[in-house]
């Protein structure tokens, strides 16, 4: 198992929070992603590690 933490500035509401989890479990399969914009993290556990660029790429599309 992996846990990846990431950093998000501009989260402001649980809405925020709402759209990048499923941004994630979207593009990744994932066990559980957490995102609280008060903390400004995500916190992702997987099987495996999920590929960086990727990542950073789906975060983006949301806006963040």
């Amino acid at each position: 198992m992996y846990k990846t933490t990431l950093k998000i500035d501009g989260m402001m509401c649980g809405m925020c929070e709402a759209h990048i989890n499923d941004a994630v479990r979207k593009g990744f399969d994932v066990k559980k992603v957490t995102s609280s914009h008060k903390k400004g993290i995500t916190e992702i556990i997987s099987e495996n590690q999920p590929d960086e660029q990727k990542l950073r790429g789906i975060i983006s599309q949301t806006g963040y």
